[in-house]
C-alpha cells in the first residue's frame, strides 16, 4: 500500500516537472542536443569533403544557427496545451 501511495506521488511529482519547464531547462536542452547535432554533422561534413576546415565551418554555422531555433521551437511548444496534461494539486484529503 505504501509503495503504491509512493509511486503515485512520483508520478504526479514528474507530471508537475514536465508542465512547468522554465526557460533555463530549455536552454540546457538545447545545448546539450546541439553539442550532439553538431558532433555528427562535423563527422558527417568531414567524411563528405575529407577537409577538417570546411567541416568545422559548417559544424559550427549548424550549431549556432540550431540552438536559437531550437531553443525557440521549444518554447513555442511549451506554450501549446495539445497532449499535456492538467495538474492537479499536489495532495489531495
Amino acid at each position: 500500500m505504501a509503495s503504491i501511495l509512493v509511486l503515485s506521488h512520483i508520478r504526479k511529482l514528474i507530471t508537475l516537472t514536465m508542465i512547468n519547464e522554465n526557460r533555463y531547462r530549455s536552454i540546457a536542452k538545447a545545448i546539450s542536443y546541439r553539442v550532439t547535432g553538431t558532433c555528427f554533422t562535423f563527422l558527417v561534413a568531414y567524411a563528405l569533403t575529407g577537409r577538417f576546415m570546411i567541416a568545422l565551418s559548417i559544424g559550427g554555422i549548424e550549431a549556432v544557427s540550431k540552438v536559437f531555433i531550437y531553443y525557440w521551437h521549444e518554447r513555442l511548444w511549451d506554450k501549446i496545451k495539445y497532449g499535456k496534461k492538467t495538474a492537479g494539486p499536489e495532495y489531495e484529503i
